[in-house]
């Protein structure tokens, strides 16, 4: 084969998975979609012509196409725990006692959005993307690699050749939720309820080309390689996976009181319904490890974690219909046609019921 055909493979395929980057990770795209396309498209053309070139982290394999039989188990060798909860300014500052007891050191807290979604992990071996899996109990999950694959915003490869795993939460923006709910109801599907049920449905999608159709993004905000990765503090953690290429959420903040982070939650309260994805609350965590070391975990959490709740959104409305769609498949779901009703940050004028 001539060699040039091989290089000519390689450069389009690095320069598909920089504009992509750039796109997808930096929000800052450089080029057109057509130009785009047609460079894609030059790239599939060769691949097919010398399918010996495709290469794992090629942006030709994110299309999907692998069906599974089932799922297999994961088990997590650190695992993902849940966190405590706290309702109120009162828990925080309970919160903020507790951490001042158990360390001497001066506490910084990082306060992260709490994405509404599904927990995942992602294992790189050598720098290539090898599995992806939900958090299931924490202990157990499930291989989602074929689904995970196809998440625009994941790295199918990293430059460096680390061995990493790092962990985040999968989200369907909110845009995307209802153009897929308006999808099904047009082809008498049943809906999803909201974007977590939709995330979470289309990552245990056992044919991929479904989850590539349902423009799923991942936030990641945690890993268990600190040491591999040589940062020392949660802030230093999320500037290094950003740099690497994964996609951190730019709303977090450092804080260095509890006072400043209930300021912070006051703030995102009010500007919550503003985000394109859905959010259920703030993650404070203590920013530095070595105090994390010291303040130490229970055994379902990390004592130097907490996730703050915000209250659930309600509003008033006058129901007037019931419709009653039948699916393809027979099912038959009633749909509430009501008065519109701002809520949850969008307008809402049909509502399944169960």
């Amino acid at each position: 084969m001539d060699t040039s055909i091989e290089q000519k493979v390689q450069q389009l395929r690095e320069q598909l998975n920089r504009w992509s980057h750039e796109y997808y990770v930096q929000d800052r795209p450089t080029v057109t979609d057509h130009e785009y396309d047609e460079t894609y498209h030059e790239l599939v053309r060769l691949e097919t012509e010398y399918p010996q070139l495709i290469t794992p982290d090629s942006p030709t394999q994110r299309v999907g196409g692998v069906v599974l039989e089932g799922f297999e188990k994961v088990t997590h060798q650190n695992p993902m725990l849940s966190l405590s909860n706290a309702f109120s300014k009162e828990d925080l500052q309970a919160f903020d006692d507790r951490i001042k007891k158990l360390t001497n050191r001066t506490i910084d807290y990082v306060c992260e959005l709490k994405i509404d979604g599904l927990s995942v992990a992602l294992t790189y071996q050598d720098g290539q993307l090898v599995l992806g899996a939900t958090r299931g109990d924490g202990v157990i999950g499930e291989d989602i690699t074929h689904n995970i694959r196809t998440v625009k915003s994941v790295p199918l490869s990293l430059e460096h050749p680390w061995s990493i795993e790092v962990r985040g939460e999968c989200y369907m923006p909110k845009k995307s939720f209802q153009q897929l709910n308006q999808s099904r109801e047009e082809e008498g599907l049943e809906v999803f309820a909201n974007p977590r049920n939709a995330a979470a449905g289309s990552l245990r999608q056992l044919d991929s080309k479904v989850a590539a159709s349902r423009n799923l993004a991942v936030f990641l905000y945690q890993s268990p390689s600190v040491e591999t990765l040589e940062v020392a503090s949660q802030m230093e953690l999320l500037e290094k996976m950003q740099a690497l290429g994964f996609v951190t959420n730019q709303e977090s903040v450092l804080c260095h009181s509890i006072d400043e982070v209930w300021a912070f939650i006051e703030k995102m309260t009010v500007e919550r319904n503003n985000l394109p994805y859905e959010i259920d609350g703030i993650v404070i965590k203590v920013n530095d490890f070595k105090a994390q070391e010291e303040i130490g975990f229970t055994v379902k959490a990390p004592k130097w974690a907490i996730a703050y709740k915000f209250p659930a959104e309600e509003a008033q409305t006058i129901v007037r219909d019931i419709e009653w769609t039948v699916g393809r498949t027979g099912v038959v779901t009633p749909t509430a046609v009501m008065d519109a009703v701002f809520l949850a940050g969008t307008t809402v004028k049909r509502a399944s019921l169960h």
